[in-house]
Parts: structure tokens; sequence; C-alpha cells
């Protein structure tokens, strides 16, 4: 391609509105351009970065036994209300009518359209097991779309289900699709981790995410410095044999009434009566679909949502307003306690251990210190409710644990037979017998494994694409063109480098020097080739890794096949 033809609009200045270098970068290379919140279109370069990943997934995906298929974008609400996820799925699922009155969603996935499939079309156990995939555009009405590509309300992602005779069948199939993976995501030249992960939404009993590692991320990852116990914060289990029981033996004292005016974080109450915040206990009050909930936690411990939700196994869960805690406990936030509190309770079990904690006192300025469980307020259940910690010890092997940050590309499930189930898919077994279908399902963001990429890959100067995924393999800068032997010599080395099937970007404009290396720094070709008036006098072209900034002069005479196996070194070398 040459540069002049290219629809490549770079940028300058970073875009106003562009947090995360992955968007800003995206923007300022000409890759993307926003419609409106949350919606982009793809230009040339961006589309070919995407096709590169598409294409690793596709041949992963077929090598692991899955077949490709389409399905609609709009989906009929009657299958969502089969499954029970009309109602509850929240309002990211974007509802519309058509000019009939009938409701339809814009699939934000799609378990109920291949779960339907199925039942209709699957009659046997010969026809499983089975795996069907898809590359397709979602659509999910985030109520705050931001950092680009990252979390957008409309993206591309490949999404795969499978279909298995039992428990036994499904566990093969979650173990393909997760060395899939792992292998296309090295074949894409990133670093990343599989993690455990909580099902949400989708459901299922098992989950792994992948995570591309990267300090921006906006997940954190836990993970054992000895073993290779891996889990995203929302999963991460605490161990509950390092709770420190021992800080604690003290008799139980009185409870009492303490006056703290205007004070409210755990800082300031634990400044304001000379306590640390393990003798704290916060009350944090949650909504859920049936009922009010107090959950509590030390002061130095943060509530885990996905936790609570899977110990009340619910599906909606929100931290109160303050009229509502107002209302449930007769104080304004920051003074809620459990003494006297006629809603459920539960607590971390790191509360268990606990004696003479301090609480709020559900007052406004009033907190109560000498609080004991049994005699001043009781629990429903303990369970790990909380937010793992750096001090934490790994729930495996007990050793040392470390928190990263990543960017999730990639989700698998195992799904079981909760459609299958909802909407009546089942087929007949060796013995005639009704059994409903055993389901995985397998995602990855290909836009956001695009973003991560850049995240993960780039420097001040601009983007640094892994050669498997880069737009093109090699840009040629000739430096002077209104030289004639400039001109002619990238022009060879374009036509031998095209013939080859190698895929080159010649910058053929009229533009300064400094103009062209910036660009092609910014859009992060992985191979540059300068060709200029003095080396090429010698018969000399200067080649350029743009990860490492190492240049070497070669011959003209073969420079071909010397950045040719350049290129396959470097796929080699990121996988």
């Amino acid at each position: 391609m040459r540069y002049t033809k290219l629809f490549l609009p770079t940028l300058r200045e970073v875009p106003a509105d562009a947090e995360v270098i992955s968007h800003q970068l995206m923007l300022r290379a000409g890759m993307i351009r926003k419609l409106t919140s949350g919606i982009y279109t793809y230009l040339p370069l961006g589309l070919r970065v995407i096709k590169k990943v598409e294409k690793i997934i596709r041949e992963e995906m077929e090598r692991a036994g899955a077949q490709e298929v389409l399905m609609p974008m709009v989906q009929p609400s009657e299958l969502w209300e089969e499954s029970g996820r009309w109602d509850v799925y929240g309002k990211e699922l974007l509802r519309f009518k058509d000019r009939h009155g009938r409701d339809y969603c814009l699939g934000p996935t799609h378990e109920e359209v291949i779960t339907d499939l199925i039942r209709k079309e699957v009659r046997s156990y010969r026809d499983m097991p089975l795996n069907l995939y898809q590359i397709q555009n979602k659509f999910r009405d985030e109520i705050r779309p931001r950092f680009g590509l990252m979390r957008g309300r409309e993206f591309s992602m490949k999404d795969a289900y499978s279909f298995d005779l039992d428990e036994e069948g499904a566990v093969k199939s979650y173990q393909a699709m997760f060395d899939a993976y792992n292998r296309i995501f090295e074949r894409c030249g990133l670093y990343f981790k599989a993690v455990e992960a909580d099902t949400g939404n989708i459901g299922g009993s098992f989950s792994h995410e992948l995570m591309v590692l990267a300090d921006t991320g906006e997940d954190a990852i836990v993970s054992c410095t000895e073993c290779d116990y891996a889990a995203n914060m929302e999963k991460a289990e605490v161990n509950p044999d390092y709770i420190e029981k021992e800080e604690y033996e003290a008799p139980p004292a009185p409870m009492e009434k303490v006056s703290t005016p205007d004070v409210r974080t755990v800082e300031e109450v634990t400044q304001f009566l000379s306590v640390t915040p393990k003798q704290l206990v916060k009350t944090m009050i949650f909504e859920t679909s049936s009922e009010p909930v107090a959950v509590l936690v030390r002061g130095n411990h943060e509530v885990n949502p996905a936790k609570v939700k899977n110990v009340l196994g619910v599906a909606n869960l929100e931290l109160a307003g303050e009229e509502t805690v107002l209302k449930l406990t007769g104080a304004p936030a920051g003074f809620a306690g459990a003494v006297g509190l006629s809603i459920k309770i539960i607590a971390d079990r790191a509360v268990e251990p606990m004696k003479n904690m301090v609480m709020g006192g559900n007052e406004k300025d009033v907190h109560l210190i000498g609080v004991n469980r049994g005699t001043d307020f009781e629990v429903s259940e303990f369970a790990d409710l909380r937010l793992v910690t750096s001090s934490d010890r790994c729930p495996r092997c007990g050793k040392v644990i470390e928190i990263k940050r990543g960017i999730e590309v990639g989700h698998i499930f195992k799904l079981g037979d909760k459609y299958s189930k909802a909407l009546s898919a089942t087929y007949l077994d060796q013995n005639g017998n009704e059994r409903y279908v055993i389901m995985g399902c397998y995602g990855i963001g290909v836009g956001r494994t695009v973003a991560a990429a850049i995240e993960q890959n780039h420097d001040k100067n601009g983007i640094i694409f892994p050669m498997p995924i880069a737009p093109y393999q090699v840009v040629i800068l000739p430096l002077q063109m209104r030289d004639s032997d400039v001109v002619s010599a990238a022009e060879t080395l374009y036509n031998q480098l095209i013939s080859q099937g190698a895929e080159v970007l010649l910058d053929d404009r009229d533009e300064r020097a400094g103009v062209k290396f910036k660009d092609a720094d910014l859009v992060g070709i992985p191979i540059r080739v300068t060709i200029g008036k003095k080396s090429l006098k010698e018969g000399q072209l200067e080649v350029r890794l743009r990860a490492t900034g190492e240049t070497e002069l070669v011959p003209r005479e073969g420079a071909d096949r010397m950045i040719l196996d350049m290129i396959k070194d470097l796929v080699r070398s990121r996988q």
C-alpha cells in the first residue's frame, strides 16, 4: 500500500476526551473515529489489525473443532423471557419494539439464540459434542462508556458455545477452549495470564478470564508467587487460616455509646477514638431484588459485591442510597451499625473472632464501643465477603500473593444446564432417555484485544505492534522523493517484498523526514526501512526495529531476503 493512497488521518495532539493510552493512540494513529458515545468507526489501519486478530481466532477455533456460524444481532424478547434474563439483565440490555409492538433487544450475548437453535436441530446423542462460534458485533448499553474500545457500547466479539452429553464431555470441551485461548493470545504476541473469575450475568458453575498484563489495566489480578493459583479480584478467595484471631483475646467489655460529631470515615473514627481499623466494623447496607441486607466487614477491609451476590444467591445487588440507609438504620450514611437492625445481617469471616468492636450507633453523630456478637447483635451467616489484600496468603498453598493489573480480553464459562433447562434443549441418550444438553460458552473481545495490545506495547512515540497483529509488517521511508535514485530504490524494494508476500507500506509522500519518522513510530509498524541519498551512495539501506530501536545498515542487494527473515523471526519470537 502506498501512503498517498491510504486513508490514514493521523493526529498530532492527544484528543481531550481520550483517557487511556490505547484510546489516545488509536485516535492519533488514524485507526478509529468516534461516532457517538461508546460507538466507533474502524478506519483502514484499525480494521487491518482487527482482521489479523480475527484470522488468528478463526484458525485456532477451527483447530479446536469449532464451526463458524453467524447469528442475528436482533433478538426477540420471548427467548430472554424463557431464560429468565429479560427482567434481570439490567439496563445494559437495549430493548425496543418493532412496528407491530413486539419486544426485541440488541444482543449483548447469544446464549438464548444458540440454545434455541440447538433445541430445534439436535435430537440425538449422536449429534454431539458440538461447538459453534461466531465473530459478530454486540451491543451493551454501558452506563458510562469509556476508554475507547476497552469499554464501548458496540463492540466486536468472538463467542463460541459448546454442547455435550454430560459433565465429563463438557470438561473436555472447556479444556479444549482453554488451550485454544492460550494459543490465540500467544500468537497475538501478548503477555497474559489465565485467572479464575466470577461468572456474573452469564451464569454457570465455573469460569476463567484471560488477562493481558498491563500497568494501566482496569482489573486487579491476584496470583501466588509460588503455585499456579490466579484469580481476578472479584473471585479471589481469602485464606481463612490467616485471620488474626489472637488479636481479640481480651474479655468482652460492656457496650457504650460515644458521641462522634461529624466523624464518618474509617480514618476519622479510628483517629477520634484512638483505635485501629482492625477494631472497627463497617456496616454496609445493600438492596437486593427481594430484601435489604446488612454486610459487616472489618474496618481495614472492603466488601466484595460479587461474593455477597453469590452468598445471597441474588441476581441484583446495589449499595443502598442515603434515603434507604436513613429509613433502615435511623441514621445518615457513616453511622450505620448492626445493633438493633431488623434486617438480615451477614458478615465476613474476619468479623467472627472480633470482640469489643467499634461500629456505628444507628444514630447521627454516634458510634458504639465494646460491641460483641451474641450479646448485642446476631449474624445470620459468616462467609468470605471481602476483597483480598496484598497481606493475605494464597488460598491454595498459603504462600505470599501479589496483586497486578490486567485487561480482560477473553472469558470462558462452564454453563452446565442453566440455559438448556430454561429453554428445554434436550437430546435422547443411547437408552432413549431425554436429557438436558450440557453447555459451555467462550468469549473474546476482538477490539478489546487490540486495545490491550496497545496498552501493553507502546512508548512515548506511539504504538509498538507485535508482528503477528501489526497492520503492516514493514514501512519503507524514501527521504528524498525528488531524487530519482532514492525513489527507484524504494520502489524496487517495495515490489520485491510485496511479490514475496510481505505486507508493506511505502511512504511516498513528499514530506520532511521528521514527519515520516514520527508517523512511522506512531502507527507502530515493526520494521522501518529508511532510504536516503547518503547511505544509498554507499549501497546501503537503514533497517530499524520499532520495538527495540535497534538500527542496522544493510547492503541494498539482498535486503529483501534479510527483511523477510526478520519478519519470520519477529513472528516466532512473540509466540
